[in-house]
């Protein structure tokens, strides 16, 4: 009985969108760590640093984010720790 159920229009599957490196698409080598601007995107609002499965950086470019961060806020150009940074 279950196979003979059709339907007019086709189910909706919920696919996701596939994560691609910003980095790699756009052709960037180096993450300039005096950018605070730029490293605010990879960035919540708290100061942490976003997971590449939310950012959808690769692995490489993910190290260099992270190294750029850290860099950042020891030279006092981004804050370690806040409430609300955006």
């Amino acid at each position: 009985m279950a196979e003979d159920i059709r339907y007019l229009t086709p189910i909706q599957i919920e696919t996701q969108k596939e994560k691609y490196c910003w980095f790699k698409k756009t052709g960037i080598k180096y993450v300039d760590y005096k950018d605070a601007d730029f490293l605010m995107r990879f960035v919540n609002e708290q100061g942490k640093l976003l997971p590449r499965r939310v950012t959808g950086t690769s692995l490489k470019y993910q190290r260099k984010v992270s190294q750029a961060v850290k860099r950042a806020r020891h030279l006092a150009l981004m804050p370690y720790v806040t409430d609300m940074l955006k």
